[in-house]
């Protein structure tokens, strides 16, 4: 079947062969060398018309394990968590969905408001004076939070605990090349940073010690005791912090953070298979005028009415690029807009209630788990994750758990040698009980 606004046709690239002088394809390409051409034909299949392929990708898609397919107990950075369905109406309106850089104010009211009350729950969350207009996603908010400190105290070492999620850690060694950062991992002790190496690494060169919060384990790091350690050097506390877990936790702003950083998946924003994402940005007053990225400000006009706009931009891709402590110039407007429309939808109450139920569903599990001979390794206060020794490879376990309906849990072996035959298993406010008591109960079959 033909199209007509397919210009694939002979005619089509007769026209435009003739449009350009040249006589045919093979004219066209005459300065590559003949040695670096490929010659012969692409072993793919053949173009095929619309309805075979709509059925071909429908069967593939058939064969994939989702999250409608299967119950997932995986988390490690990304998570299933309950979406309000106003979520979609709202960011599927024409005026958000192609919305990008609000420069203009005057046409983009909707949207810079929606980027202002974005910013203002992230900071009502995390306790920060300020917060930007959003980041890529977690990780990258990290690693420039790291850069900022390193701008801010003009010094050198970048101390982080291997606590910390493993991708965020490796976007932070990436960015540190540029500007020759010294990244220092600090090991931990049943689950948490190690306090006692990092108080021994800590220097008067030290430019910021990142933590995360709840760790990448579940754990709850102390950070009222660690806070104490950095004063006494004046290096920065940088805190990477899940915004659900802040609906119970105390914030980070309490124990003294210089900047706290995170991703909003947890708010509003599928798994779809890992991204996108959106990262937050909160800092102090202080730090304002070197956060990365966009913040809107709320002003008023000649007539008084309240408006917004982008504010202390004189940054980035702006005037004062060889003062600029980041390159970013973009940001996640459609993601932050789906976690801004899920807090709200949630509420204060909401969000807390939400937080409660993955506490306690995580040490529902636990329980469970136990009685089931599945034993969980480390005794800190946790959030809604813990680890478990399967004493088995996970990947076996796992897929065994898949033939039974379920996603198990991240393999800890990939990144801690020291966890060997390790699960890290998430739970959510999702979860059900029949799907909890079901999945320990699997667990405990095949752990035997």
């Amino acid at each position: 079947m033909e199209f007509r606004y397919l210009p694939m046709t002979d005619e089509d690239k007769q026209e435009m062969l003739r449009t350009i002088g040249v006589e045919s394809t093979e004219a066209l390409f005459s300065d590559v060398p003949e040695k670096v051409r490929f010659h012969g034909e692409l072993n793919i299949k053949k173009p095929t018309n619309e309805p075979a392929l709509l059925k071909e990708l429908a069967d593939l898609s058939r064969q994939n394990v989702s999250l409608k397919s299967h119950v997932s107990f995986l988390g490690a950075g990304v998570y299933d968590h309950y979406i309000p369905s106003i979520v979609d109406h709202v960011i599927s309106r024409s005026e958000f969905y192609t919305a990008y850089t609000p420069y203009q104010p005057e046409i983009s009211q909707g949207e810079l408001q929606a980027i202002f009350e974005f910013q203002t729950m992230i900071c009502e969350l995390t306790g920060m004076d300020v917060a930007n207009s959003s980041m890529y996603d977690g990780p990258t908010a990290l690693a420039e939070a790291a850069n900022l400190s390193a701008s801010q105290t003009k010094r050198k070492k970048i101390i982080v605990a291997d606590t910390v999620h493993p991708e965020s850690r490796q976007v932070i060694a990436s960015y540190a090349k540029g500007p020759g950062l010294e990244i220092v991992e600090i090991g931990h002790k049943e689950g948490m940073v190690d306090v006692e190496a990092l108080q021994a690494e800590i220097d008067d060169n030290t430019a910021g010690v990142i933590v995360q919060y709840p760790n990448f384990l579940g754990q709850i790091e102390p950070l009222a005791e660690l806070q104490q350690l950095l004063e006494k050097e004046k290096a920065m506390f940088i805190v990477s912090s899940n915004p659900l877990a802040l609906g119970y936790l105390t914030p980070p702003a309490a124990f003294g953070a210089d900047i706290v950083v995170g991703d909003t998946q947890v708010f509003g924003i599928p798994t779809q298979f890992g991204g996108p994402h959106c990262g937050y940005f909160a800092t102090t007053k202080k730090l304002m005028r070197k956060v990365p990225g966009r913040l809107v400000g709320q002003t008023t006009d000649e007539d008084g009415r309240r408006g917004f706009v982008l504010t202390l931009q004189a940054r980035e891709q702006h005037i004062r690029r060889d003062k600029a402590t980041s390159n970013i110039c973009s940001n996640q407007a459609l993601n932050a807009l789906a976690s801004s429309v899920a807090m709200s939808s949630l509420g204060k109450q909401g969000i807390k209630k939400m937080a409660w139920l993955n506490m306690q569903k995580a040490r529902y599990l636990r329980q469970r788990l136990k009685e089931q001979g599945v034993e969980s390794v480390l005794r800190g206060p946790f959030f809604n994750e813990l680890v478990v020794d399967i004493k088995m490879p996970v990947a076996e376990m796992n897929e065994r758990l898949l033939n039974k309906g379920f996603i198990g849990g991240y393999d800890l072996a990939k990144t801690y040698p020291e966890f060997a035959t390790h699960m890290l298993v998430a739970v959510t406010e999702n979860r059900s009980k029949d799907e909890i008591d079901a999945f320990a109960k699997e667990m405990g079959d095949i752990h035997g």
